[in-house]
């Protein structure tokens, strides 16, 4: 996948229909702080999309961005902000679970952990949530420019232990150089535009039935 064109569409502070609803969604979720406005605007190449804050707790709706004129990008509230009063958690938090449960535009959420540290309690409920609701989900280790690739390949099983997921449903990710961008449009171009066999199951890219024993050769 290339993107050529990226605009922000509007904020929500619930779920409702907005210019442009229709096109299919995938959702950003994480801590404060994570990186999901520098992710966003590493991905869609453009520096001024998403507001950036060295404060956390700024993304205080759900903000939407139409890429491609192809799908919707949802960057959600971040969590885990300990300076909110609790009155402000709980919108939040409301916010976020009207859309996730409510959007059935809603394809898949990138659950982005900085990839220096163990995730959160927060993280982990987050990731059991979308779980629980047979919600589609990829971790991104965002921040990956911060270690080596040796201290990577320590961090990263950390991160598959404590989220309950397996390798290939983690991406290293850098908004700083780059690291994972390509990987990321992939998972997005297969998100879209699945592979489908002819009785309707879904396989991963890449994949097909061809790769295994036929059951005449098993049997």
């Amino acid at each position: 996948m290339r993107i050529t064109k990226s605009v922000f569409l509007t904020s929500l502070d619930k779920l409702r229909d907005y210019p442009g609803r229709g096109l299919p969604e995938i959702a950003m979720a994480g801590k404060s702080n994570v990186g999901k406005s520098s992710l966003i605007n590493s991905l869609c190449q453009n520096n001024k999309l998403a507001r950036t804050s060295s404060e956390p707790g700024k993304t205080r709706m759900i903000n939407l961005y139409r890429v491609n004129e192809e799908f919707v990008l949802a960057d959600l509230p971040g969590y885990g902000f300990a300076k909110a009063p609790g009155s402000e958690k709980a919108k939040w938090a409301n916010m976020m679970e009207s859309y996730l449960a409510g959007s059935n535009a809603l394809k898949h959420v990138f659950l982005l952990a900085d990839i220096r540290h163990e995730p959160t309690n927060e993280d982990k409920m987050m990731a059991n949530y979308l779980r629980h609701y047979n919600i589609p989900f990829s971790v991104i280790a965002t921040k990956a420019d911060k270690l080596s690739k040796a201290q990577r390949s320590r961090t990263l099983p950390v991160i598959c232990r404590s989220l309950t997921v397996q390798p290939w449903q983690v991406i290293a990710y850098s908004s700083e150089d780059g690291t994972g961008r390509d990987k990321l449009l992939d998972l997005i171009d297969s998100i879209l535009h699945p592979v489908i066999e002819d009785d309707g199951f879904v396989l991963p890219e890449g994949i097909t039935f061809e790769d295994g024993p036929t059951r005449e050769e098993e049997e």
